[in-house]
């Protein structure tokens, strides 16, 4: 098992197909490939699943784990449309397309901020392939915004939500991989990130290209999840009858939900003290701690 553990992800490449377009989904597939899939593992916007493989890799001694680039992100070749996109129907249709491929038993289905949202989109859709979700500060407003973003005005509006002002203003052409990461360590949302998640990042998020090395999640991609907002997450969380489990960035949290909630006794809400938007990156151990309790 421990050559499993420390050898690379395999990659997988699954078609899809539906009302979005078709093309190729990219997994990263951790862990002994003989056995069934235990948990998936879904990223968070603008980054890819390689993000994540200093987190993942330690536990695919045990489980078995998949871990997909949602549509617009890292290998997958699934085409991006941002125009008059209004929601993240899209990512919640790629995700049951890839739970429709498998054929062991239900998995855990997991994710950080519109990873996990999007998990829960999807959950509620196949419910019968899905044991319990345990999602990473995911992007869930207050029942009133969620309602107000529903309303087509606000399609008008998306331009001026700070965070896609600040995505269409990105950086997207490097001249080497040393020079992007430069330009990100200890900066920004990457502040305080260990340099080999951040290399793990660029590793599948720079894409070669006539320009340069260019973002595999083009800018406009990035502020189009951002202004996107009309889906209900509260709606799926109703509908998810299996045990969720919430883990809360204690500050700059992107998470309504607070412990208790009431008329959703299968969801538990807890905050992870000292931890911001990026503790799956920041605190490890504690995201990780999470997958395993809910994968064994």
């Amino acid at each position: 098992m421990d050559a499993i553990r420390l050898s690379p992800p395999r990659r997988l490449s699954l078609p899809v197909e539906n009302r979005w377009g078709a093309g190729d989904m990219s997994v990263l597939d951790f862990g002994d490939p003989k056995r069934p899939v235990d948990l998936v593992f879904v990223h968070a916007n603008g980054f890819n699943a390689m993000t994540y493989r200093t987190l993942l890799a330690p536990l695919s001694g045990t489980l078995r784990i998949w871990a997909p680039d949602l549509r617009g992100h890292g290998h997958t070749t699934l085409p991006t449309d941002p125009a008059n996109r209004r929601g993240w129907s899209d990512h919640r249709d790629d995700l049951v397309s890839l739970l429709d491929t498998l054929d062991g038993p239900p998995v855990v289905l997991a994710g950080h901020s519109m990873g996990g949202t999007s998990s829960l989109l999807a959950a509620a859709e196949r419910l019968d392939r899905v044991s319990k979700l345990v999602l990473m500060d995911p992007v869930i407003w207050g029942r009133i915004v969620v309602t107000l973003f529903q309303l087509p005005v606000f399609d008008r509006l998306a331009s001026r939500i700070p965070l896609v002002k600040g995505a269409l203003r990105r950086r997207a052409v490097f001249d080497s991989r040393e020079q992007a990461l430069a330009a990100y360590s200890g900066r920004g949302a990457f502040r305080g990130w260990p340099e080999m998640m951040i290399a793990d990042y660029l590793a599948d998020g720079l894409v070669e290209t006539s320009e340069g090395l260019t973002l595999a999640c083009r800018p406009e991609w990035e502020a189009s999840n951002y202004a996107a907002q009309s889906h209900d997450p509260w709606k799926a969380l109703k509908r998810v009858n299996r045990p969720v489990r919430i883990l809360k960035a204690e500050a700059g949290s992107t998470c309504f939900p607070s412990p208790g909630l009431p008329g959703l006794p299968h969801v538990t809400v807890e905050t992870v003290h000292g931890g911001t938007h990026f503790f799956p990156m920041l605190k490890a151990d504690v995201a990780r701690d999470a997958l395993f309790d809910a994968a064994v």
